[in-house]
């Protein structure tokens, strides 16, 4: 009798379940990379800008989607970041932990983005080993706590790579489809509505690498001219879109500063230009900075690592992909707008986060080649790298948990039933977070210069708040928080509003409490905003 033969195996099967398996392993990445970047979060304050975006956050997604009233900064984070932290904050309440979420999401994005990017035309452990390149060098900067503040707390320009990269990923993997040149421009608009840094950016960096592909090819009709002309109307169509939405009642925004400064300042810029990008990569050693010197120095092998893909994209222009031309052209953009304007001064890095973001998809593709042949090649480059950026996250990931700095106020004022009140800037905002809205601070500004007496006048600010929140009808102001560094003292309080009927100190604060109305007596803010 013969045996029967055993069923021939699907030849789909195999190969399916090597997907899962890799879309598994992506999918448990993300996790433990979030996890980490939550925890690294959780070792720095929010400070009063990232409660703003907050608090912005939390009335768009309860339906004023105009944001009617409020003034914003010089960046709306209107189509990345606040919805997205308006999301987390409908599933854990508006908090530090929302916050927290927040912030470790947006660069879990911009992370998975790089990724996308930089593992294009790899092929096996090529793209394990890109990947584990793109981690490292965004995780280096996270030891010193300068980038880690303008990388992983509150809302800033690191978000608007988003925009960026996913563009550049779209144009990279499909140049010639239909959907391609409409799509980027409605992802140009809506970054440019966030952020004026796509439009100094990405926007001549899309115009002047597809431009230089069509006459390249001496082709007119093409997808590149397509993408030309998607970027070029993209600015033309945000600047529509923000009329119509104010012309509905929509925020206000503050101007941003892209003055060109005299050409006799280019060459300090060009220093201080080149200190910030190292300040951003982690590579300039602070008393602050995890694993001290070495932490440094890992740092300026990412920045090395980043200069080598610039001068390999140099090199080999003609035969570099769309996604590294597109790459190399942001960051030329970011740093020349950055430094002929009157942005640079120490400390000011945030403006040149493109650097960070598009040289990390660059140093990867540098760095690594599309196949590893060798299976112990392969398994030394995996696990040199993924090292790396492992050890670069756990230790940056040691600083201890910071409580909120004002806790103990926002405490206080809660159990003593005091609910609505004023204070400067920085201690405003961030107490109405603390307390989830339980006690409300509201900033205002002192004329410290009006015939020499400091603290004359108490205006509503022209910054990052919202005017409907002085509405003397709806809200009753009861308490003036004084701090004590000098910027808002008691004494300018009650030099406009009058002796309090008492005074209380908590902690560092002095917390002077009215019988009267105090947003009567504040003035609208003078100007222009």
């Amino acid at each position: 009798m013969r045996t029967p033969l055993p069923p021939k195996e699907n030849p789909g099967t195999r190969p399916a379940a090597r997907r899962w398996q890799a879309v598994a392993a992506w999918v448990a990445g993300g996790l433990v990379l979030f996890a980490f970047l939550l925890r690294i979060s959780f070792g720095e304050r929010v400070d009063s800008d990232g409660a703003n975006s907050a608090l912005q956050a939390w009335d768009l997604v309860h339906g004023h989607l105009m944001l009617h009233g409020w003034i914003l900064g010089d960046a709306t984070f209107y189509a990345f970041e606040l919805p997205l932290n308006g999301i987390v904050q409908l599933l854990f309440g508006v908090g530090n932990l929302a916050a927290h979420i927040g912030s470790a999401l947006t660069y879990l994005i911009v992370a998975a983005c790089a990724v996308a990017l930089a593992v294009t035309g790899s092929r096996g452990p090529a793209r394990a080993v890109r990947c584990a390149v793109v981690i490292a060098v965004l995780a280096v900067p996270l030891l010193a706590v300068k980038p880690l503040l303008a990388l992983l707390e509150e809302p800033d320009h690191i978000g608007t790579s988003v925009f960026l990269l996913l563009s550049f990923l779209l144009i990279d993997r499909a140049p010639d489809r239909r959907f391609t040149a409409p799509l980027v421009c409605v992802i140009l608009c809506a970054g440019q509505l966030s952020d004026l840094t796509v439009r100094y950016v990405a926007v001549p960096a899309v115009v002047l690498v597809c431009g230089y592909r069509v006459l390249a090819a001496r082709k007119l009709r093409s997808g590149d001219t397509a993408l030309v002309v998607a970027a070029v109307m993209s600015v033309p169509l945000e600047l529509v879109l923000q009329a119509a939405m104010a012309h509905f009642g929509a925020f206000v925004m503050a101007l941003p500063q892209t003055r060109f400064s005299s050409p006799t300042l280019w060459p300090r810029h060009a220093w201080l230009t080149w200190l910030n990008v190292r300040v951003f990569f982690g590579s300039v050693a602070s008393p602050d900075t995890k694993l001290g010197g070495a932490g440094a120095a890992v740092g300026l092998i990412c920045l090395l690592a980043v200069l080598f893909g610039l001068a390999r994209v140099i090199w080999t222009w003609r035969r570099a992909s769309r996604a590294e031309q597109l790459l190399f052209a942001a960051i030329v953009f970011n740093v020349g707008t950055y430094l002929v304007t009157v942005m640079p001064s120490p400390g000011r890095y945030r403006e040149v986060a493109a650097v960070v973001s598009c040289g990390t998809v660059l140093a990867a593709r540098a760095l690594v080649p599309a196949r590893i042949t060798g299976m112990s090649r392969a398994f030394a480059a995996v696990a040199a790298t993924g090292l790396i950026a492992l050890l670069s996250l756990a230790a940056a990931a040691t600083r201890p948990p910071m409580s909120p700095a004002s806790a103990p106020l926002a405490a206080w004022l809660e159990a003593h039933g005091l609910r609505y009140g004023i204070a400067g800037y920085w201690d405003a905002s961030i107490v109405t977070l603390q307390s989830a809205s339980r006690v409300q601070i509201r900033a205002v500004d002192l004329d410290r210069n009006i015939d020499g007496h400091p603290g004359l006048k108490i205006y509503v600010p022209g910054w990052e708040s919202n005017d409907l929140w002085y509405n003397a009808s709806r809200y009753d102001a009861t308490f003036a928080v004084a701090d004590s560094h000098g910027n808002y003292p008691a004494a300018s309080f009650e030099h406009f509003l009058g002796k309090p009927a008492a005074t209380f100190r908590v902690a560092s604060w002095l917390v002077l409490v009215y019988r009267a109305n105090l947003l009567q007596r504040i003035l609208p803010r003078p100007g222009p905003h």
